[in-house]
């Protein structure tokens, strides 16, 4: 039986410390974070924005540029002074990297999870298999292959509300032609605030962790062990942890 660990987050009645800006992955849309802003409000103020092909945006091609600036809305829309933390899974991940590599003044900091795989070379494998497979087995039958594998390993709390919503599979492989186009470690160059990245030591797409975390300036990694690259989606809490750990620490104040 799934059950919340005991240590929970603190819970403020005050303003929230900053916002988290949580970027999801393929397939699904904002609410892969339903779970995750339950319990990091009201501490913090949580938005889920969608990227195109994805929930409210599905209809929007996939583009770097329209996928960033998905994310520049979320990010720049906070009110003055409220620091902002942006977090990305997976193409959620490169993209937040992409953004922050031009505008990271604009954050507090930024956490990569499941993002670190030098798209080029075997790591340019990876993503053609997935958008490979995907188009071979075709909407329905993703559909119900991820409801079976997801109802499995995810918390009912992550799985009924992306369940529930359904899946994006429209332009799989547009989206990770973007990544393979860009999404180098050198983007990290001047990205001045600090970086967390988060992986699972079973994690197919963190395999060049090392690299990317050379080119940060003030950089933190953290592997969980035994963890997949659904580990936002199989461990839920720890995540959430992690990431208000993470916020906590770069937007802490003086006293």
């Amino acid at each position: 039986m799934w059950q919340v660990p005991h240590t929970a987050y603190p819970r403020l009645v005050t303003a929230p410390r900053a916002r988290l800006v949580l970027v999801h992955g393929t397939r699904v849309s904002g609410v892969q974070w339903a779970a995750h802003r339950s319990w990091l409000e009201p501490e913090f103020e949580v938005v889920t924005p969608d990227l195109p092909r994805h929930g409210s945006r599905a209809s929007v091609p996939f583009t770097m540029p329209a996928a960033v600036a998905a994310v520049a809305e979320a990010v720049e829309s906070t009110a003055p002074g409220l620091p902002v933390v942006l977090a990305g899974h997976s193409l959620g991940g490169y993209v937040a990297m992409t953004y922050a590599s031009a505008h990271s003044e604009r954050l507090a900091g930024l956490v990569l999870i499941g993002s670190t795989s030098v798209p080029s070379g075997p790591g340019a494998a990876v993503y053609r298999t997935l958008g490979w497979a995907t188009d071979a087995a075709g909407p329905d039958r993703m559909a119900r292959f991820n409801d079976r594998i997801l109802s499995r390993i995810a918390p009912p709390e992550v799985f009924n509300p992306i369940a529930a919503e359904g899946y994006y599979f429209e332009g799989i492989r547009d989206m990770w032609a973007e990544v393979m186009a860009g999404g180098r470690p050198e983007l990290l160059d001047t990205v001045a605030c600090p970086v967390l990245i988060l992986r699972g030591s079973l994690d197919q797409v963190a395999v060049n962790t090392r690299q990317y975390a050379a080119h940060a300036r003030d950089v933190r990694v953290r592997t969980i062990r035994g963890a997949s690259h659904l580990l936002p989606l199989t461990r839920p809490w720890h995540t959430s942890a992690i990431l208000a750990g993470f916020a906590r620490e770069v937007t802490a104040r003086p006293e």
